[in-house]
């Protein structure tokens, strides 16, 4: 399936486009649909524009837009699929209903996904008659600067589909990572929010301010995670003294079980985020964009530099060594 699968897409917005354009730089065929029409006839010119930005020469980046071909109806987008992936709206309703659909229209061998960020595919899929071929696929945003995908299962899907799901996925070069257990929030979304709603307590308890809590974590432990996950942190610094940190720092942490009431006030002052140019922090157009700007530059350094990493460790010999 990795040389050969006919990918099919159903969203062409954030996610869609992104996730088509990693199965199309990679030569797979890839069919894209979408309900709206301004979003299909914007699919290759977008997909086109991030290649540049990535470096590819033009004439280049136009041919594998071409390899998307963007389809107005359902039917004739999947009729071929050997994967759907979902990147549509986060609806539960939504979703159940197309999954039926696809279920009825895809061929018997296709994998389903979801591209869900936090509802549980098993709820997705409930009610499927083809359930051992359904699963999520959490994508990370932009899908194709970020490596991660969760590959979730639910109890009714085959363990040999899921992985076959991840070896397509690490064949078009993304880091896949098989979730066993179908959890809210699967693995990434559960301990970010978790560090997230500290993050909240602090501000709202008047420990910090905001801009405080993000400096904290970048200049911090921040700089150490895309090397150094938490629990080789732990194995390194020992799991005893990690129990003796916890044993004085745990029954103080936030444990809230519903969102902070300091979000509410947010709201209710209407500083929903930088969509309104105020939330935690206030926003300037200009701060938005330089913010995102770095967020672009700063992903797409990281992979630069694993893949400078990954041919030094292929060919060590083609290193020059340092002058002595």
């Amino acid at each position: 399936m990795a040389d050969l699968a006919h990918i099919a897409v159903v969203g062409a917005g954030l996610m869609g486009h992104g996730i088509a354009q990693v199965f199309a730089v990679a030569g797979h065929p890839v069919t894209v649909t979408d309900p709206s029409a301004e979003a299909l006839a914007s699919l290759r010119g977008r997909i086109a524009a991030n290649l540049i930005d990535l470096g590819q020469d033009a004439a280049a980046a136009q041919q594998v837009a071409q390899r998307v071909t963007p389809l107005a109806d359902l039917a004739p987008a999947v009729a071929r699929a050997d994967v759907v992936f979902e990147a549509g709206p986060e609806n539960l309703g939504f979703k159940q209903r197309l999954f039926a659909e696809l279920e009825a229209l895809c061929p018997a061998h296709t994998l389903l996904a979801s591209n869900t960020s936090v509802i549980p595919i098993t709820a997705i899929m409930q009610g499927l008659k083809t359930g051992h071929r359904a699963l999520g696929t959490h994508w990370w945003n932009p899908p194709y600067l970020v490596p991660l995908v969760e590959v979730i299962r639910t109890p009714e899907t085959d363990p040999a589909l899921a992985q076959r799901m991840a070896d397509l996925l690490a064949a078009v070069g993304k880091t896949p990572a098989l979730v066993a257990k179908d959890v809210p929030g699967f693995i990434g979304n559960r301990l970010q929010h978790a560090l997230w709603r500290e993050a909240v307590a602090l501000v709202a308890d008047g420990v910090c301010d905001a801009a405080t809590v993000d400096t904290v974590v970048k200049a911090s432990f921040g700089r150490r995670l895309p090397v150094l996950g938490p629990l080789e942190n732990a194995d390194l610094v020992g799991v005893d003294l990690t129990q003796a940190i916890h044993q004085t720092v745990l029954a103080d942490l936030n444990r809230d079980t519903a969102p902070n009431a300091y979000l509410q006030q947010l709201m209710d002052q209407g500083r929903l985020g930088m969509k309104t140019g105020q939330g935690f922090r206030a926003w300037t157009p200009g701060e938005q964009a330089a913010l995102r700007a770095r967020v672009l530059a700063h992903l797409k350094a990281m992979n630069a530099a694993e893949a400078a990493a990954e041919r030094v460790a292929e060919h060590p010999a083609d290193v020059t060594a340092p002058p002595r």
